[in-house]
This record gives structure tokens, C-alpha cells and sequence, in this order.
């Protein structure tokens, strides 16, 4: 056999082992993102769980707050009906927004505040929002990761013959934390 007939076959072979892998790493990467999701999925569902309890729990002190219950109820909806990454973050910044407003409220009520049910679901609830973010920090760094192997050249060939497409990033607004009133503030009656 000639020897540029054995290197060729040998390119050949190279090419298609280096194809193989680089597709298999690929599809690792893209499973590495849907297990992310997966993840977030959990939290997000084990969030709106515990969202009807505590909502129950705040009506049996603050009964004329119905258009908190409301607002909270449609947020949920969204929530659990959300389908595409952008629809999940726009309802979850909205029930965020409707949970601070119900907790909010729960300062008016000295006896909801000192209920050990509200106190354990209140924990609750901060303890999965914290996952939540765990979560989407884990996501969003393997949604970079399988970006960045689609992006890069030659992996991009190969991409687009199998048509492989990027993933979009989890964006969830920051919450911010209460302002401290100043003490000026509240001589003044501010």
C-alpha cells in the first residue's frame, strides 16, 4: 500500500474520532444544562407549594388584604403555567414582588409575626429561595459552558450540521434589601 494512501486513511480515521468526540462532548454539555434545569424546576415547585400555606396563614390575621391574596394568586398562576425561560423569570420576579408586599404586610400583625407556623414557613421559604439561586448560578454556568463549546471554532461546524442551538441564561431580578430608615428619619416622622 502506498504511504500516502496509509496517511490519508489515517487523517481520515483522526477526522472522524475527532468528530465523534467533539459531538459527544456536545450532547454531555447540552444534558449537563437540561439537568440544571431540572434542578430549578424542584426549587420553583417546591416554592409555589409553600406559597398557598403561608398565604392561608396570613389571611387568618389580615383578612381585609385581599388584593395581596390577588396579586399572589396571579403570580402563581403565571408561575406554574410558564413555559419558556422568559416567561419563568417574569413570573417569578412577579411572585417575588408579591411576597415581599404579603411579608410586608405580616409587619402590621404582631401575632402573625409570632406565629410558629408563618415563622417555619417564612424559613421555609427563604431556605428554597436560596436554593433557587444556587440553582440558577449552576445553570447558568453550564448554559456559558455549552455557549461557549457552540461558539468556538470548529465545534461551531458541527453544531450547526447537528443542529445544536444555544441555550438562554436565567435571569431573576436582584431582590434589594430593606432600606434602614435613618434615625434623622424617624424623628421627623418619616
Amino acid at each position: 500500500m502506498n504511504l500516502y494512501l496509509k496517511l490519508a486513511f489515517i487523517a481520515i480515521g483522526l477526522i472522524i474520532i475527532w468528530l465523534i468526540w467533539t459531538f459527544n462532548r456536545l450532547v454531555i454539555k447540552r444534558n449537563r444544562v437540561e439537568e440544571a434545569w431540572s434542578d430549578i424546576d424542584i426549587q420553583l415547585k417546591r416554592r409555589y407549594n409553600l406559597v398557598p400555606n403561608l398565604v392561608e396563614i396570613v389571611k387568618a390575621y389580615a383578612k381585609h388584604e385581599t388584593q395581596i391574596f390577588t396579586k399572589i394568586a396571579e403570580a402563581r398562576s403565571q408561575a406554574l403555567s410558564a413555559r419558556t425561560l422568559a416567561q419563568h423569570a417574569a413570573a417569578e420576579n412577579s411572585l417575588t414582588a408579591a411576597l415581599h408586599s404579603l411579608f410586608a404586610v405580616a409587619e402590621n400583625y404582631p401575632g402573625l409575626k409570632a406565629s410558629q407556623n408563618f415563622l417555619q414557613l417564612q424559613n421555609e421559604l427563604s431556605d428554597t429561595e436560596d436554593k433557587i439561586q444556587a440553582a440558577r448560578r449552576f445553570y447558568n454556568s453550564n448554559v456559558r459552558d455549552f455557549n461557549s463549546a457552540l461558539q468556538t471554532f470548529p465545534n461551531n461546524l458541527i453544531a450547526k450540521a447537528f443542529g445544536f442551538k444555544e441555550k438562554e441564561f436565567f435571569h431573576l431580578e436582584e431582590t434589594k434589601e430593606k432600606e434602614v430608615p435613618s434615625i434623622a428619619g424617624i424623628y421627623r416622622g418619616e
